[in-house]
């Protein structure tokens, strides 16, 4: 196997300040090797190009300016910049631990995937809000968390907050697709029938800012609920019943209130079992009274914001049998 030259691909979208918190991250990491970091503007009218400009004697850095055109499209542009053999994909809303590329390495050094990914997790400097966003994105008890597991490593789904991916597979698949969000689990999926390898380095984890409101978090898992169907039907092999959980949890509880109106209070007092065991263990991770009341809102805005998108793509596409593209055209850039 050749040697592993690193190429950092951060697509950015009006966010100059994330940029400069990511970039001074970089200044702490802890490597011998040598790497580049790809900044590709994805059509901002807030430009970070300042901000790059002033790592430039720090870091080996390089700018390119795109028309929008989505993150994926501009993770596959920095991805034809780079100049590396071995891509790491980050989002700007992430922050890299000092040992982050060592793990990296060691990890690949040892055990050669064509594509990985990593977990993240809170930094203290996060805001509760950001603790409680990640807590029901990251806890095994909910609908996030980390794709696949140590019993299915292979059948590992990266996401591009902190993927890895070689450059001949790059070239093989083409890259991310025009479908956001979901670019990175079809991705994923393409290699896999490519006869590609995916793998969880866990010791490979990022801080992710999450930088978001109740409402814009609503509407992001409500778009991964959509997304599902829409991957199930390009690649049915991916088909599982666990994606109906977070639509039958929310309809179940809907339900449960309902009856609770007769007195038949079993039901819900399930629901709020599972509420009890969901704030100790918010309340476990983070220490914080405040974190884990927010974690409790956070999943149930989880669990029905994707239960109810996923429901909604599923009418669509299985039942009136709709173009996706045609049903779903914020689901899609095609630029």
């Amino acid at each position: 196997m050749e040697r592993m030259n690193f190429s950092f691909i951060i697509p950015v979208y009006n966010r100059p300040n994330e940029i400069k918190e990511l970039l001074d991250s970089f200044l702490k990491l802890e490597t011998e090797d040598d790497y580049e970091i790809v900044i590709i503007e994805d059509g901002s009218t807030e430009s970070s190009e300042g901000v790059v400009k002033s790592f430039k004697n720090e870091l080996n850095i390089s700018y390119y300016f795109k028309s929008n055109s989505g993150p994926g499209d501009s993770r596959n542009y920095g991805m034809k910049k780079a100049k590396g053999n071995y891509f790491i994909i980050l989002d700007s809303d992430v922050l890299l631990p000092s040992n982050y590329l060592i793990e990296v390495k060691t990890f690949l050094d040892n055990s050669y995937y064509d594509c990985f990914g990593g977990p993240d997790a809170a930094h203290p400097s996060f805001s509760n809000l950001q603790k409680a966003i990640n807590f029901s994105m990251t806890s095994f008890i909910t609908t996030g968390g980390i794709r696949g597991g140590k019993q299915k490593i292979e059948d590992f789904q990266p996401r591009s907050f902190n993927m890895g991916l070689s450059k001949k597979a790059f070239l093989a698949s083409g890259g991310f697709g025009k479908i956001h969000p979901g670019e990175d689990p079809d991705l994923s999926l393409r290699l896999h029938q490519l006869n590609f390898k995916t793998t969880l380095i866990e010791n490979a984890f990022v801080y992710h800012k999450r930088r978001i409101s109740w409402s814009k978090f609503y509407k992001q898992v409500n778009k991964f609920g959509m997304v599902r169907p829409i991957l199930n039907q390009w690649h049915p092999s991916s088909k599982s019943i666990v994606y109906w959980f977070p639509t039958i949890f929310s309809l179940g509880f809907i339900i449960a209130t309902i009856l609770a109106l007769f007195q038949l209070n079993l039901p819900l007092y399930l629901y709020g079992f599972y509420s009890v065991v969901a704030f100790i263990l918010a309340l476990i991770s983070n220490r914080s009274f405040s974190v884990a009341i927010q974690s409790l809102l956070a999943i149930g805005i989880q669990f029905f914001g994707y239960g109810f998108g996923f429901l909604k793509s599923t009418f669509y596409i299985l039942i009136l049998k709709r173009d996706p593209k045609k049903s779903f055209p914020q689901l899609f850039f095609l630029n």
